[in-house]
């Protein structure tokens, strides 16, 4: 496909950013931060149209003032402007966006948004607490964020889709906000959750889900299997998992590719962290899509390697404490 077609629709993609892990320490405090800003300037170098978060944009649930504000300045520097939005809204706002939104962000008269942003919550930044509010609200009553995903009740579930058109591409964008594992495969399992497709010309629609779950089993209901999701999606974004696995995965069963963008920013001592980060320059064009996946060149490297130390020739069974790591230091 022809990716700089005025009808191509394209979504610079991330999940799992973190923003504020580690920001008390003096070497890895800004890491987070470092990476975010990467993200939003590979969205305007590469063209992209609209910025898509699949959740855990922050690390902690309230995250702290300095954490917020300087998420906040990142999304104010490289968000707004005067810049065109060739993008047209097309369903109800304070369905997509919950009562207070009157508007999508870039067509509120208030506020100058040159790249609009899209996020559903993830399990470190979902609403608690009084008033059921996260830290996605802040943002997104400040005008920076269009948050979307966001389920009044768990046992009942209805995703409606944000309805987004350039040209001749029209795009059902489909969010669900964390969920506890077990109960949201509970509700799904009994067939308790509806997606809504659009009313007319269902088969023009360009069907993307974002969502943010164990994709891995650690249990039999601790995750959601991919077959559980509707069979007419044509791509699933799938935050939470940390491993990066950008580049898309069929799905034989039920005829839709994943992607599996990863963190963005490593949180565990973990193989998975240790593999490249990348994120996802997503391109539609009507019912076809291409995606290029992006390095990140702003994070920090993340080497974890097993070492069998009675395989050393150097170490023996009575090697001090201090031999030892000094050997791991030097390693």
């Amino acid at each position: 496909m022809t990716v700089d077609s005025a009808d191509t629709l394209s979504i610079l993609v991330a999940t799992d950013n973190h923003l504020g892990y580690m920001e008390r320490d003096p070497v890895r405090g800004q890491d987070s931060f470092h990476a975010f800003a990467e993200i939003l300037q590979l969205a305007h170098a590469h063209g992209a149209d609209m910025v898509l978060l699949g959740g855990d944009l922050f690390h902690d649930n309230r995250p702290s003032r300095r954490c917020l504000h300087h998420a906040m300045s990142l999304l104010r520097a490289r968000c707004l402007g005067a810049a065109p939005v060739a993008l047209e809204h097309l369903s109800d706002p304070a369905v997509d966006f919950g009562a207070q939104a009157a508007h999508v962000n870039y067509e509120d008269p208030n506020v100058n948004v040159a790249l609009p942003v899209f996020s559903i919550h993830g399990n470190h930044d979902d609403p608690s607490g009084d008033g059921n509010l996260s830290a996605m609200d802040m943002l997104a009553v400040s005008g920076l964020v269009n948050y979307f995903g966001r389920q009044p009740e768990v046992d009942n579930i209805r995703v409606s889709p944000v309805l987004l058109r350039k040209g001749r591409t029209h795009l059902a964008l489909y969010g669900l906000g964390n969920v506890r594992d077990e109960r949201l495969h509970r509700t799904m399992a009994r067939k308790h959750m509806t997606m809504c497709q659009p009313a007319e010309h269902a088969g023009r629609w360009f069907n993307l889900m974002v969502l943010h779950q164990n994709r891995v089993a650690h249990g039999p209901k601790n995750h959601i299997p991919e077959h559980f999701l509707s069979g007419f999606l044509d791509l699933v974004v799938w935050g939470h998992e940390h491993q990066c696995q950008v580049d898309p995965e069929y799905n034989h069963q039920k005829a839709f590719y994943v992607t599996q963008p990863g963190s963005s920013v490593a949180t565990a001592l973990s193989t998975g962290e240790a593999v490249p980060k990348h994120v996802a320059m997503l391109h539609i064009d009507r019912r076809n899509f291409k995606l290029d996946k992006l390095r990140l060149k702003n994070v920090r490297p993340f080497v974890i390697e097993d070492v069998v130390l009675a395989a050393v020739p150097s170490l023996s069974p009575q090697s001090s404490e201090a031999e030892i790591v000094d050997f791991l230091r030097r390693r």
